[in-house]
């Protein structure tokens, strides 16, 4: 057998090739959405690509399946019941799949969302214990799928959370306790409330460890998986609505065009600029009006917290970035990219009546403000797990995945100074504000952490 699991750190999601090497017969199961890694992998291994399966229909990323059914001729299928604008062909419960020696069942995991299936591998079709379990959303390392991300499209999540209970007792606690368990996410994906760093397990493991699974009734597991999800973020309803649809394809090759500066401007009514380069370089010089989100970490996530999806997107950032800023932004539904600003330090240099700065406080300069100017507005953009633990006294608790949404709640005329955790998501959010017509913005160096632990030194006895 040749089990591969790709996992991408900055989106927190995990994909896998299955393949049987005797026939050469492979699928692919949850891909993102630029697949050449897949495919040059399973050429690699002799083997050919024949389905794509799907968990479910996903809401934080745009998944690669029809990018892969348009290179290898490969069915896509999903859960039975799955309603999509493309032909698949649906999986049932207890449906065998084999790939030769290598077999594929599918058990139906309706929880996180209706459709939901997992997929148990046997490398043998006779083997008492399969391989391992891919588990979609239905069962993460340390935590279950969230039950609520179709509230909005009037699914209720207390009788999601009900058929959670079931499919995790009935279907896949019934495996035996060797089973690996292959989750589609890990720690830091919005699909759950407490992932591990680890991307796999074992049944048994998670017996004894995942907090969701340990001996409850079934009301006391809808109360406690229906409480303290994490926020939405802005973009998974669109992304969730694409998947269902025939759209149009990535080209994960094909550069943005590059673009003189009067292009770019000339696109400014109707496109975002969106700045990926690093906070620091941003705060020295930028485009008036652009936002700044840093290529690096969990980048398309955060582009897709503050900007509108399907919003065109015109891009300024290091030279030789463009190609990757497309591709991350792509997997998250944004593929209207319009062209990149060409050689644009020189366009900051030399045109200096369309580019500013934009202020970053030391804590010292943060506590000087807060001491000489009366009513300054503070916003805290940290999630609401984060500000549990405490937040800078008067500050506004308006957390990143919100902003653009809450920005009527806040004055536009008042000095403001924005903060985070440590200063990566505060700058987004200055720019944000900035762009919106805030005329004295500032955000804080090193967020709340750094303020707390100053606060903290100076407290300490002499």
């Amino acid at each position: 057998m040749h089990f591969v699991q790709y996992y991408l750190d900055c989106l927190s999601q995990a994909s896998y090739l299955v393949g049987d090497q005797a026939s050469g017969r492979a699928v692919v199961v949850d891909p993102r959405r630029d697949v050449q890694s897949y495919l040059d992998d399973a050429a690699a291994a002799g083997l050919r690509i024949e389905r794509v399966i799907e968990t479910h229909v996903h809401a934080d990323f745009l998944s690669g399946h029809l990018e892969l059914a348009e290179k290898t001729g490969a069915a896509v299928s999903y859960g039975d019941g799955t309603e999509v604008d493309f032909p698949i062909e649906p999986l049932h419960d207890g449906q065998l799949l084999s790939l030769g020696n290598v077999t594929l069942e599918i058990l139906a995991t309706p929880g996180h969302t209706p459709e939901s299936i997992s997929i148990v591998v046997r490398e043998h079709a006779g083997d008492a214990v399969p391989f391992g379990v891919l588990t979609g959303d239905t069962m993460f390392i340390g935590d279950v799928g969230r039950p609520d991300l179709l509230s909005g499209a009037g699914v209720s999540p207390d009788e999601l959370a009900r058929s959670l209970y079931r499919s995790l007792h009935s279907k896949l606690l019934a495996l035996a306790d060797a089973t690996r368990v292959f989750p589609a996410h890990g720690a830091g994906s919005a699909c759950g409330k407490n992932l591990s760093t680890e991307t796999q397990s074992t049944l048994g493991e998670q017996r004894q460890t995942n907090y969701a699974l340990q001996p409850m009734s079934e009301d006391e597991f809808v109360a406690l998986v229906t409480e303290g999800q994490p926020l939405q973020p802005m973009y998974f309803s669109f992304d969730a609505q694409r998947n269902r649809q025939a759209h149009p394809l990535l080209d994960e090759e094909d550069l943005p065009a590059q673009l003189t500066l009067d292009e770019l401007l000339a696109q400014r009514d109707d496109a975002a600029v969106l700045d990926t380069r690093d906070p620091m370089d941003f705060a020295a010089g930028h485009l008036r009006g652009s936002i700044n989100v840093g290529l690096h970490g969990r980048f398309a996530e955060f582009a897709g917290d503050v900007l509108p999806p399907g919003r065109p997107l015109v891009l300024v950032g290091d030279p030789g970035t463009e190609l990757e800023a497309k591709v991350r932004l792509a997997r998250v539904g944004f593929d209207r990219i319009d062209g990149a600003l060409a050689d644009p330090l020189r366009v900051l240099v030399e045109h200096a009546e369309v580019v500013e700065p934009s202020s970053r406080l030391t804590v010292r300069e943060f506590e000087t403000r807060r001491r000489d100017i009366p009513g300054l507005q503070i916003v805290d953009v940290r999630n609401p797990g984060e500000t549990a633990g405490g937040v800078i006294p008067g500050a506004v608790t308006m957390p990143l995945p919100r902003l653009t949404s809450q920005l009527v709640e806040l004055d536009q005329t008042c000095p403001t100074v924005v903060y985070c955790a440590s200063g990566y998501r505060s700058s987004i959010a200055a720019s944000v504000l900035a762009a919106a017509g805030f005329n004295d913005v500032s955000d804080l160096l090193g967020g709340y952490e750094a303020w707390k632990g100053q606060r903290e030194t100076q407290e300490e006895p002499v």
